[in-house]
Formats: structure tokens, C-alpha cells, sequence
């Protein structure tokens, strides 16, 4: 009888062992599915003969951002809103040619133009199946972004702004070398502008009118030298600063699909930006009815100084759309 118990005993142990062990063992493995769907990919995808690089991650079930950067830099300035937002969201953030990790075609055999961008972006996201989605835009992810906006409005189920422009009057006093530029390209007005790819051009256009400098990662402005420093790599961005002006003349079918399709806008502006100041940010409250509209004492990028904050912005704002 007492071997019958003893056995009985340590047959209830083992089975309450495997037991905990097994759902020890699923616990870890859904954990670990969740941390690895988390994780931030890098990937690419050729598009008619470029390489297109991005940043990918969270669960492509999920509500869709596409995360559309500015110059100088590339998808690496939303690494704080991938690292976020990836457990409850899908984020997608590609490099556009020539920028971050993405080929850098010769201009013989690729046009650096906002339109020809805007189509390898298009491209791009037909590639990846994206049909819905929400675009976050930032000076040059405006013109993009608008363009892919205007060209399937159906898709696009809201918009994130952070100082990314459609109205004139939101140029500021940094645009006057490049409005120097368009009334006369010339090896003078081309020249005025190569203080913009230097190391110090570039660490301003980072540190500007923040509150506290010592917050902006320097790691930002010496990966964009980097990159602005290989061959050609300037005359390919005066090329797109010469081009830019181009971008004018849709503002007002930008500003007419605002009208039209009232999507939902989140606007994540710094107000001491010298390219795109507050009144860039205020002229969309002309076209659209509703927006969550938010400003902040700082410069060019918001993320910078302000991730932290403009993240559970965005969080809020995605769920109530």
C-alpha cells in the first residue's frame, strides 16, 4: 500500500512538472514570436533596377504606417517610432535613391526628381501589397507623400505631419539660397549651397532651435555626411533642391485633395524650424476640418527632442481613426 502511495505521489509530480513546463514552454515561445515580430527588420526590394531599402516591423495584420523621411537623412530618423510602435501597428519606412541604404544610380540612368521618387516609392508599396494605409510625412515625405496621396486617395486612411509642407507660405528664411537657385542656376547659386552637405550645415540643421542640444544624437548629422559625401552626391541633391520648386505648382492639388477627402490629420510640428516654421502648420486648417494639431519648442526634427511624446501622440491618434 505504501508503494502504491509513493508511486502515485511521484507519478502527480511529474505530470504537474510537465504540465508547468509545457505552458512555461508556450508562454516563452508566444513571448518570443511577439519579440521577434517586434524586431526591426532591414530589407530591400528591387524596383525597376534600384534597390529599395527599408525598416520593417510589427505584425503586418496590424494597421499600416508608411514613414516617409526628409533630407538629409533616411528611414533611420524613425527608429524611435519602429522601436515604439511595433505592438500594435505594421511601420514600413523606405530610403528613397540615393538616400540611406538604398541604391545610388548614376542621374545618367535615374531622375532625381520628386515626381520620379514619388513613383518608386508608389511602386514600391504596390510591391509590398500595401493597400490602406497611413502616411507620416516630413519635409521631403510631403511631396512624396502628397503625391501618392493625390494618385490613389483611397488608400490612404490618414495622415501624419511632422513639418512636412504644402502651402507657400510655410517656406521660411532658410529656402532663400535655394530660391536663389530657381531664378538662376549658376555655378554661384550652386556653390552658396554646398555649406548645407557639410558636416556643421548639417549638425544645424539637426540642433537648430532645440531646447536642449545635448538631447539630438550627433550619430544623425555624421551618417548623413557620410552619405553626402560620396561622389555626386551633392550635385544629385542640388538637382532635387532645383526640383523642388516643381512641388509649388501641385500645392494647390495637394491643398483641393485635403478639401475633398478631409483625412484624418495628425500635425506634429516644431515651431522653430527655419525651413518649415509654424505657419506652415497652420495654413492646413484652412482645408481640412479636423486635426489633432500639436506644437512643439523645437527645430527641423521633432523626434529628436520630442519622440517620447510625439509617439503616444500617434498612438492615440491611430487608434481613434
Amino acid at each position: 500500500m505504501k508503494n502504491r502511495t509513493t508511486t502515485r505521489f511521484i507519478f502527480m509530480l511529474v505530470i504537474t512538472f510537465t504540465t508547468s513546463m509545457l505552458a512555461h514552454s508556450l508562454t516563452f515561445n508566444k513571448d518570443y514570436e511577439v519579440v521577434i515580430e517586434n524586431t526591426i527588420k532591414y530589407k530591400k526590394i528591387n524596383i525597376k533596377g534600384v534597390d529599395v531599402a527599408y525598416r520593417e516591423a510589427g505584425n503586418p495584420k496590424n494597421p499600416t504606417i508608411v514613414l516617409l523621411h526628409g533630407f538629409p537623412s533616411s528611414s533611420h530618423q524613425y527608429r524611435k517610432v519602429l522601436n515604439a510602435l511595433s505592438d500594435e501597428f505594421y511601420l514600413i519606412a523606405p530610403d528613397y535613391p540615393g538616400f540611406g541604404n538604398s541604391d545610388f544610380p548614376s542621374a545618367d540612368v535615374y531622375e532625381y526628381t520628386f515626381d520620379n521618387i514619388a513613383k518608386t516609392i508608389d511602386a514600391f508599396l504596390e510591391k509590398k501589397n500595401l493597400s490602406s494605409y497611413t502616411l507620416m510625412i516630413q519635409d521631403y515625405g510631403a511631396p512624396i507623400g502628397f503625391r501618392i496621396a493625390t494618385a490613389h486617395p483611397e488608400r490612404v486612411t490618414a495622415i501624419i505631419n511632422q513639418n512636412g509642407n504644402a502651402y507657400e507660405e510655410g517656406l521660411g528664411p532658410a529656402w532663400s539660397g535655394i530660391k536663389a537657385l530657381w531664378k538662376d542656376r549658376n555655378e554661384q547659386t550652386e556653390k552658396a549651397l554646398l555649406p548645407a552637405f557639410s558636416l556643421k550645415g548639417l549638425k544645424w540643421q539637426y540642433t537648430h532651435g532645440t531646447k536642449d542640444k545635448e538631447s539630438v544624437n550627433p550619430d544623425t548629422w555624421h551618417l548623413d555626411y557620410l552619405r553626402l559625401s560620396r561622389p555626386n552626391a551633392h550635385k544629385v541633391n542640388i538637382d532635387l533642391f532645383d526640383d523642388y520648386q516643381n512641388n509649388l505648382k501641385l500645392y494647390p492639388k495637394w491643398q483641393q485633395y485635403l478639401r475633398d477627402n478631409q483625412p484624418p490629420l495628425l500635425i506634429v510640428w516644431g515651431k522653430n524650424d527655419e525651413f518649415f516654421p509654424e505657419i506652415g502648420a497652420e495654413a492646413f486648417k484652412r482645408d481640412v476640418k479636423k486635426i489633432d494639431y500639436n506644437i512643439y519648442d523645437t527645430g527641423h526634427f521633432v523626434l529628436e527632442e520630442y519622440g517620447d511624446v510625439v509617439i503616444e501622440k500617434i498612438r492615440l491618434f491611430m487608434k481613434g481613426i
